[in-house]
């Protein structure tokens, strides 16, 4: 009898600490430092480009684009840059070079951008905020002052967006984002417009 009331009480505590166990919480996963999903978007005038030339230091430059698209480069004249991904056109500058240099590999980076996404209504400062990076909504609403204090209404973010010659118009509900849940993050695209609703009482 006590080897059976022994076995019986070690099954108990055992279930009883198996069953803790399992309701704990998961350990919460790292958040990426990095967005996970970013769209290539394309050059435009204004945009300032820094331009390493690796079989040359001396032909290193930064340009802006030209309001004609282009840029002026060293021994091979203009090159259409807007329009054009960095990568496109890290490739093609680097094709162009293979004549002119022993190494040929070329490196373009962005140094400041001309896009500008348009954010109004309810928020601290309404305007524009460059685009100098990827960017969420959420992260231009910040960067325009933050939602209005009683005002805003996170739950009713307009957003406007030009795609083939037409306005499209979608609604967004970034309230999650304000209350620290877990939500998907909307990246906007250059000349995007936010329009942040106020409450209605």
């Amino acid at each position: 009898m006590n080897t059976r009331s022994n076995l019986l009480a070690l099954s108990l505590l055992a279930a009883v600490f198996f069953g803790i166990a399992g309701c704990r919480a998961p350990a919460p996963s790292a958040i990426p430092d990095r967005p996970t999903s970013v769209v290539s978007e394309t050059l435009v005038p204004g945009d300032v480009l820094k331009i390493t030339f690796l079989g040359n230091r001396d032909f290193d430059q930064v340009q802006r684009i030209r309001p004609d698209g282009k840029i002026g480069l060293p021994t091979v004249g203009e090159v259409r840059a807007a329009g054009k991904t960095l990568g496109r056109l890290q490739a093609e500058l680097s094709s162009l070079y293979k004549k002119q240099l022993q190494i040929s590999e070329v490196l373009v980076n962005l140094e400041g951008s001309a896009s500008v996404v348009y954010v109004t209504g309810a928020v601290g400062k309404p305007g524009k905020v460059l685009l100098d990076r990827p960017m969420t909504a959420f992260e231009a609403i910040l960067e325009s002052g933050g939602f209005a204090p009683g005002l805003a209404n996170p739950k009713k973010v307009l957003l406007i967006r030009n795609e083939n010659g037409k306005q499209q118009t979608r609604v967004l509900d970034l309230s999650p984002t304000v209350k620290g849940r877990t939500s998907t993050a909307f990246y906007l695209k250059p000349y995007d417009s936010l329009q942040v609703q106020e409450r209605f009482f």
